[in-house]
């Protein structure tokens, strides 16, 4: 099996059903251009016919993006297929994504269906889809509480009809990781015909879990990951692409990689916070503003020593073009001194030792000690050292 994984990316469909993120024509464009050079191998570009507008978003970017895979949603309706595959008609590459759930759950409560007519509607709209492209992916909706036996003759049944890509998404992020990735274990171990497409995962965030449910995924077989950029997305998100992508890199042993340029990551990032109108939260892993900032003493010198002592990533390779060290009340000397001596100041150790006793006063009043705080502390404490460093 390669060990090549595919970026499926869900920004502007998933990504962009959290209220208030709604994107005009012109800014999708200019995102999808941004995963385009961030190098994103699929790129589903909307829900064609959820609304005019978003019509028209797909068509758009389907001229607009020539390097991934334009992908257009699709319920298992004939028209929400025939309107996707209009939707396409201008893409270089494309795909219709169609589906129905696959959970008892959902045939029960949503559908008012049985396991036999869904499977029969799956088949039908795989067929269908594949009237008008020659790349369908199927999903299979709310797969992580499926009965195994029935996602098993689904996800055959759907290869058999055509469908080159089966996506087993954790729709509520229900799954732990283990059983996740046993669950796309015993799907390549029972489907007959799994190795003749692609096994994609699709997991959401609401316990926490996604990026490791899909990591988990991709361990035991699955070829293509669902994310969106910074994990917006439904309720508590999706999987975010950041995340796993740097988990695959970091975690060499996993023998897998993918095609997206790193250094890329986090201005995508800004672009996509800055288009949505959704900040990131300061803690968010790498493209959070304190993912790679240190302010506790100890920490501080470690780093300071040895930057991996501290940090797993060069900021770089995502992007961001050095790390921080942040100074409050729980920093230590060494931090201090590092500080200082980028704004060009040199002290002796007692010297040192008095400007750190001011400097904890001064910390303990003020959450930040910016460096503006910190030239105004020599100037009233060693005002010699300041008009030489001025000079």
């Amino acid at each position: 099996m390669s060990d090549r994984v595919y970026i499926f990316d869900t920004t502007l469909r998933d990504g962009e059903q959290v209220p208030g993120c709604q994107l005009t024509t012109k800014e999708k464009i200019e995102v999808a251009l941004e995963l385009q050079a961030l190098g994103v191998d699929i790129l589903e570009a909307g829900f064609p016919i959820s609304s005019p507008g978003d019509f028209n978003s797909v068509v758009e970017i389907s001229k607009a993006v020539t390097e991934p895979v334009i992908c257009g949603l699709a319920r298992a309706k004939k028209e929400d297929i025939e309107c996707t595959a209009e939707a396409l008609k201008f893409a270089k590459r494309k795909r219709i994504h169609t589906g129905i759930g696959s959970s008892d759950m959902h045939i029960k409560y949503k559908f008012n269906s049985t396991r036999e007519k869904i499977l029969e509607q799956a088949i039908w709209a795989v067929k269908y889809a594949k009237s008008f492209v020659e790349d369908v992916e199927f999903y299979a909706e709310d797969a992580g509480r499926a009965d195994l036996d029935f996602l098993v003759k689904l996800t055959e049944a759907v290869i058999g009809a055509g469908a080159t890509v089966v996506n087993i998404p954790d729709t509520t992020g229900y799954c732990l990781p283990h059983t996740f990735g046993n669950r796309i274990k015993y799907v390549f171990e029972h489907v007959k015909n799994v190795h003749q497409a692609t096994i994609s995962v699709h997991c959401h965030n609401d316990l926490g879990l996604a990026s490791a449910n899909s990591i988990e995924g991709l361990v035991n077989g699955a070829r293509q990951v669902e994310v969106t950029m910074n994990g917006i997305g439904e309720r508590a998100g999706n999987t975010s692409l950041e995340e796993v992508v740097m988990i695959m890199k970091t975690h060499q042993d996993l023998k897998l990689h993918t095609n997206i340029n790193t250094k890329l990551i986090y201005p995508t990032s800004l672009l996509v916070s800055e288009m949505m109108r959704m900040p990131v939260q300061p803690n968010k892993a790498i493209v959070g503003k304190n993912a790679f900032a240190h302010s506790s003493g100890i920490h501080q010198d470690g780093f300071l020593k040895h930057a991996e002592n501290y940090e797993i990533i060069n900021p770089q390779e995502v992007g961001i073009p050095s790390s921080s060290i942040v100074l409050t009340a729980r920093s230590g000397r060494h931090a201090l001194k590092h500080r200082l001596e980028i704004l060009g100041y040199s002290f002796e150790k007692a010297e040192l030792d008095d400007m750190y006793k001011k400097f904890i006063a001064l910390a303990d009043e003020k959450k930040l000690i910016t460096d503006e705080d910190l030239q105004e502390l020599v100037a009233e404490q060693y005002p010699v050292k300041a008009e030489a460093n001025r000079k």
